[in-house]
């Protein structure tokens, strides 16, 4: 058999009970312009078919590298650790099931990282899309920065970045259910690993109303605390103390506190508000368009049928017109 180099990027997939949105997963990464990858979805104790599913998506291109992995259910960042410990590429991207990444995006953020050995990490901006036919709301992230990324997630967890990040960093934390992926960065920030973003939005993010970024929001300054609490070589001693109460007996108490230190506190000031935003935009959009479909069908359905004796009636006894204007 002829030799089969290895891919350049590694795309990890974890799927748990995601089935239904896989596919379209799988179609950004096949319509790349850049083509040196392999696609490794793993299965996390899925419930529904998402084996079958990975496996005639598998069928269908057998000339693509797309492989399925199956492990019992443990979360996301278990799900992607057990991936990229299957992964045989230099580079690495991870993408959850329900999201996308636009056709350049391995094209441009490979040539960030072939061209600059210096740099461990390319990521770029964001769009995010429903799963109705609502327009994408692009969002604009700032310039990587070590010092900002203490302070706030400026940076979306698909993003590509070198083998040894992870391996240096020890992987996801699989303890955490949610907020891995900026406990993940800060990790790479104690490390040294430095990163460059693209202002392209190149990776779409599915808004829906449940799901791991809800938790996130919901258990905020919990996941802020975890995240000191596993890097505390970085925060300031005020900070330190905080997440320990966070984490301790006082922390209903220290949750309710406004007196939250600020270098862990200032994310919330724009990208969480800017994505509050969207999100809330696009589900008016949503309710209006599901409201406007209930009101086509209903008339619809109250709309004589051609040829009825309905019609009949209608067509010779006409309404009469109403006056648009008095004397």
């Amino acid at each position: 058999m002829p030799h089969n180099p290895a891919p350049v990027v590694s795309v990890v997939i974890p799927c748990h009970d995601y089935a239904r949105y896989l596919p379209e997963a799988v179609s950004s990464i096949l319509a790349q312009t850049f083509r040196d990858w392999e696609i490794l979805v793993v299965d996390d104790g899925s419930t529904d078919d998402t084996a079958e599913v990975t496996r005639s998506l598998i069928a269908r291109h057998p000339d693509r590298r797309i492989r399925l992995v199956q492990r019992a259910n443990g979360g996301v960042s278990a799900a992607r650790n057990t991936g990229i410990e299957e992964a045989a590429g230099r580079y690495v991207l991870p993408l959850d099931a329900d999201d996308v990444i636009a056709p350049t995006m391995l094209e441009k953020t490979v040539a960030v990282l072939d061209g600059s050995p210096a740099i461990a990490i390319a990521s770029t901006d964001v769009f995010t899309f429903t799963d109705d036919d609502l327009p994408p709301q692009a969002m604009t992230l700032p310039a990587y920065s070590r010092e900002l990324m203490l302070q706030r997630l400026i940076m979306f967890y698909c993003s590509l970045y070198r083998r040894e990040v992870w391996q240096t960093v020890g992987g996801y934390d699989e303890s955490m259910r949610a907020g891995e992926d900026w406990d993940f960065w800060v990790g790479c920030v104690e490390h040294g690993f430095d990163a460059h973003h693209i202002h392209e939005p190149l990776f779409g993010a599915c808004n829906k109303d449940t799901g791991l970024h809800v938790e996130a929001a919901e258990n905020d300054l919990a996941i802020r605390a975890r995240i000191v609490a596993n890097h505390p070589n970085l925060f300031k001693p005020i900070t330190r103390g905080w997440a320990k109460a966070v984490l301790g007996q006082d922390a209903e108490a220290c949750l309710r506190d406004e007196r939250v230190p600020d270098d862990i506190l200032t994310r919330a000031a724009e990208m969480d508000h800017f994505l509050t935003a969207v999100m809330a935009l696009q589900r008016t959009a949503r309710v209006q368009h599901y409201h406007i479909q209930r009101l086509q069908k209903e008339l619809a359905a109250h709309r004589p049928a051609a040829g009825s004796p309905a019609q009949e009636v209608q067509e010779k006894h006409p309404a009469p017109t109403a006056l648009t204007s008095r004397p």
